[in-house]
């Protein structure tokens, strides 16, 4: 691991400034802490941010997340942007961490350097409230729940997409599976029992859920994170559902959806 540049971060409760850039590899699986146990802050939420070219939508994420309260760092997980990412994030005070791309190498990249002992996976478009880390603070306290995720809203006006969203929370008060534009966060000692996050092509957010809630009590906390509903606007959202909800008919079936 090689420190490029270390001017100041925003750490808990820090200031906006110069951020950090830390290039890592990131094993398949991760195989253990990457920094002692008494190096990691009790009470800090490590927020995990995966981009590839987001420069756009990337400042309103850091702009809510800074709003929250609650003791906080944030990384940026980079899979090799091209445009301002990095610079954004930078200016941003986040710490950034550069890895080959693939969401979940990308993510486990974000955890290995993390100092929170809570880890929260957050979409570059995805905005969470300003009392969001609290609420996940409060969650934890009861020591049966392992971890969860938000209920979600599309930045939409679409009455199929607020239906949509209505039905994804009943899916994860009933069974626990959280897609990665909800927000999943975990104790960070379990997210590490469980080995991260599997490299997949698709569906390593559900996957992860979904063997986080076998491990223990997950939670859907509200107010809702809103999402960017960009993906739908190529096909609309009642094509893009349907392609959506055939691939996870596939991937519960069985198909492996593991990356080449």
């Amino acid at each position: 691991m090689e420190k490029e540049a270390a001017n100041g971060r925003r750490g808990a409760g820090g200031e906006e400034g110069d951020g950090v850039i830390i290039k890592t590899g990131c094993a398949k699986k991760l195989s253990g802490r990457s920094l002692g146990e008494d190096a990691h802050s009790r009470g800090v939420i490590s927020v995990v941010i995966p981009t590839l070219n987001e420069a756009e939508h990337l400042p309103l994420t850091l702009e809510r997340i800074r709003a929250n309260a609650a003791a906080h760092e944030v990384i940026v997980a980079d899979g090799g942007s091209t445009d301002a990412t990095l610079q954004v994030a930078m200016r941003r005070g986040a710490k950034v961490v550069c890895s080959d791309k693939g969401r979940a190498r990308q993510m486990n990249a974000g955890a290995q350097v993390a100092m929170g002992n809570i880890l929260l996976f957050l979409h570059a478009d995805t905005q969470i409230h300003p009392g969001g880390l609290r609420q996940i603070e409060e969650a934890l306290k009861e020591t049966r729940i392992v971890g969860g995720g938000f209920a979600r809203k599309f930045d939409s006006d679409s009455l199929f997409l607020r239906c949509t969203c209505a039905v994804a929370t009943m899916r994860c008060s009933l069974f626990g599976w959280f897609l990665g534009d909800q927000g999943i966060f975990v104790r960070r000692d379990v997210f590490e029992q469980l080995g991260g996050f599997k490299e997949m092509a698709a569906f390593e957010d559900v996957d992860f859920s979904r063997r986080l809630a076998g491990s223990g009590r997950t939670v859907t906390l509200k107010p809702a994170v809103i999402s960017s509903a960009r993906r739908f606007s190529q096909r609309g959202p009642f094509l893009t559902t349907c392609r959506d909800l055939w691939m996870t008919c596939k991937y519960v079936g069985g198909k492996n959806y593991s990356a080449k």
